[in-house]
């Protein structure tokens, strides 16, 4: 029986209902996001899959989203193990910008370039700057906080928490599931299917539909696939792309 691996990311925000950027703003679930987050549940309960540990960011939108994964699969006596090292892309001080208002001023190809760049920092936040994550108690004691960070930024990051915390669980067969992020999620993807630099940015990742990996013995990846009609995910899809026009 092939190994699992479950990727969620969460139920849409209220940011990004709003289509702000979001980054480390704590923001919470649209009610269409806890609708995305349950509706995942049910999927994942219909599928089967019983999950042996569980991970999420240190942001309450993911937080959320697998609090309701779970009541809806049944499994809430679960674990929980919160790293902020899969927390969102930091996306500086552009947290908070509408982000059509953010294309009229810079431009779409700049603004593009700061979205979906693979190595390409948007504008830092000051150290002084309240919305920094040094000012956040749950942050307090972590070295080498972010003040920006580009895709390249959240894969350094991304990585050693695989190595640590997610490599153990699938060597000794266990079915982990994972509440993250849109660009804390594309930095696995890219890991673990190779994909370049340059294909990178033309991945997006819809909210609220759980994304299934398959492991062979050497915990290579064989397949991955969405839990829902092609027709779904592509609109889903199709909707993340269209945040910025």
């Amino acid at each position: 029986m092939a190994v699992k691996l479950v990727m969620v990311r969460h139920g849409q925000s209220t940011w990004n209902a709003a289509n702000r950027f979001t980054g480390w703003t704590d923001v919470e679930l649209s009610d269409r996001g806890v609708d995305e987050a349950r509706r995942a549940g049910r999927s994942l309960r219909d599928a089967e899959i019983e999950f042996s540990h569980c991970f999420t960011s240190f942001q309450r939108r993911a937080i959320e989203t697998l609090w309701m994964i779970l009541q809806e699969s049944d499994q809430c006596w679960l674990p929980v193990d919160k790293d902020w090292r899969i927390n969102e892309r930091h996306y500086g001080a552009l947290q908070g910008l509408d982000k059509q208002q953010t294309v009229e001023k810079h431009g779409i190809e700049q603004v593009q370039r700061w979205r979906r760049g693979y190595a390409i920092k948007p504008p830092p936040l000051e150290g002084g700057d309240e919305r920094h994550p040094s000012h956040d108690r749950r942050y307090r004691g972590i070295e080498g906080l972010p003040s920006s960070e580009s895709l390249a930024d959240t894969l350094e990051r991304v990585l050693p928490w695989w190595r640590e915390r997610l490599l153990p669980v699938l060597a000794a067969g266990g079915t982990p599931l994972i509440a993250a992020h849109g660009n804390s999620m594309r930095a696995l993807v890219k890991h673990l299917d190779g994909v370049s630099d340059e294909e990178i940015t033309g991945l997006n990742i819809p909210t609220g539909i759980p994304l299934v990996y398959e492991f062979d013995a050497a915990l290579q990846p064989t397949k991955h696939y969405y839990l829902a009609d092609d027709d779904v995910v592509s609109a889903a899809v199709g909707e993340v792309a269209a945040q910025i026009k």
